[in-house]
């Protein structure tokens, strides 16, 4: 209820009492009922001048709580137009931050793909570095390497021009000289020749016998100047010294040589190895 309302009411109840109070009076009183009809006629009226002028504060009241209702209601009408308002900027602002945090996400998600993806790159140019890093280094070293082997092939180069020209030159002494035992009647194949001169001095070891007693293998070869045809003793040393007999190289490489044995082993004595073969050593009959 409203001020005005109120205030009616009060006047209403006021009234109210005022007339049952006149009541009251008239018919408990036993004064002049002119005089005091007069009187009440008198505060009668004055109480409707009052009530009238209550009425007309009423009306009035009424008036200003219509023009009241009127401008809160237009009030309203614009508090409800800018809630509206604010509402669709709040909406709007909604849409714009779940745009956003979708962007902001997809962001997120880009950034985290980006990071991975550098992390990524990142470890793959370290391993990139540490391939280039031993593939250089092995390029250093096959370079270093194949210096090396250049200077070597140039070396070989140079040994195998000598070697050539060498070769050239003893082909032409050898022919020279296969020319030369040609036309004195003698063979010129190497492993005919025996006799011709003797063994260089050589001592080598007997190092494996066949089951017959008759060829065995020795530890001195054409590196020590024995060729097909010489001749050597065959002598040992332990548990006494004696001769056991003499052979002859069949077969000869650079650092071994195989031995027949000429006729038999003195006293038929079987070879070991250790006995020594030698063309320096005579044996003493």
């Amino acid at each position: 209820m409203t001020t005005v309302g109120k205030i009616l009411v009060l006047f209403i109840m006021a009234f109210s009492l005022i007339l049952s109070a006149v009541s009251t009076v008239v018919f408990t009183t036993s004064k002049n009922w002119k005089t005091a009809t007069e009187a009440e006629k008198k505060k009668v009226n004055d109480l409707t001048t009052k009530l009238r002028d209550a009425e007309a504060k009423v009306a009035a009241a009424q008036k200003d709580l219509d023009t009241e209702k009127g401008n809160y209601a237009a009030q309203a009408k614009q508090l409800e137009d800018k809630v509206a308002a604010v509402e669709q900027q709040n909406l709007l602002a909604q849409q714009q931050i779940t745009t956003a945090a979708g962007q902001v996400a997809t962001a997120q998600q880009n950034a985290k793909t980006a990071l991975d993806e550098a992390e990524a790159n990142r470890k793959e140019t370290l391993q990139l570095r540490e391939i280039k890093a031993k593939v250089e280094a092995q390029a250093a070293e096959f370079a270093l390497h194949n210096a090396e082997q250049n200077d070597k092939i140039r070396e070989m180069e140079r040994a195998l021009e000598s070697a050539t020209k060498n070769n050239t030159d003893l082909r032409e002494r050898v022919a020279k000289y296969s020319t030369l035992l040609r036309s004195n009647g003698l063979s010129d194949d190497i492993t005919q020749i025996t006799g011709i001169e003797s063994p260089p001095p050589v001592v080598g070891e007997v190092d494996r016998v066949d089951a017959t007693n008759r060829r065995f293998e020795s530890s001195i070869g054409s590196n020590d100047g024995l060729v097909v045809g010489h001749e050597v003793y065959i002598m040992r040393t332990s548990p006494r010294p004696e001769y056991l007999g003499k052979a002859k190289v069949i077969a000869v490489e650079p650092n071994h040589s195989v031995l027949q044995v000429i006729g038999n082993t003195y006293q038929g004595k079987k070879l070991q190895e250790g006995d020594i073969v030698s063309s320096t050593i005579k044996p003493r009959l």
